[in-house]
């Protein structure tokens, strides 16, 4: 009985394990626009190839590539940093290359190389990941603090009142005075 309610558990626990393991950013054809996501998952940047020859092999391989990098979300980035990842026809990666831009604005272009690269195969896939994306202070979420309450007058308390009951015996007068404090 134990081993028939394991068995599924684990085969359910791996399969889950699996699916976590997927990459999130897709491989694109050469000739169409590669993407990389922030860190919310949503569509950050989009590339294309500049570069059109890319036939690198161990003895000679192509050590720099042009890419355009598209900023298509909606925040202003000051730094943007990443790599670009080629593969050959068998999905086996055969080389990638840092990428750097100092401020990329909503909806704009630059071009940029890739230096270091060292691509050693004919790739016919590749992909794109953003290792840094930095904002503007400005394009950040602001925390807004609840307001405070309004201030609260400070309430004097005054004493109560004293009454002092004085009686004389000899000609039954009550006298009666009020003390009040200030």
């Amino acid at each position: 009985m134990k081993r028939l309610i394991l068995m599924p558990m684990l085969v359910i626990g791996f399969s889950f394990a699996a699916l976590a393991q997927q990459p999130n950013e897709q491989r694109a054809p050469l000739t169409g626009p590669a993407v990389a996501f922030d860190a919310k998952s949503a569509t950050a940047l989009e590339a294309r190839l500049l570069t059109q020859v890319l036939n690198g092999s161990d003895d000679s391989p192509v050590t720099n590539v042009k890419i355009a990098v598209k900023n298509v979300a909606p925040n202003f980035y000051t730094y943007v940093s990443g790599w670009a990842t080629f593969y050959d026809s068998n999905a086996v990666r055969c080389g990638e290359g840092l990428f750097k831009l100092d401020a990329l604005a909503p909806q704009e272009s630059a071009e940029v190389d890739t230096p270091g690269l060292r691509l050693r195969c004919s790739p016919s896939t590749w992909r794109i990941v953003a290792t840094n994306l930095m904002t503007r202070t400005a394009d950040i979420a602001q925390v807004v603090a609840p307001p405070s309450p309004p201030p609260v007058e400070a309430v004097v308390e005054k004493p109560a009142p004293v009454n002092f009951v004085i009686a004389s015996t000899a000609n039954s007068i009550l006298f009666r005075s009020t003390i009040r404090s200030c």
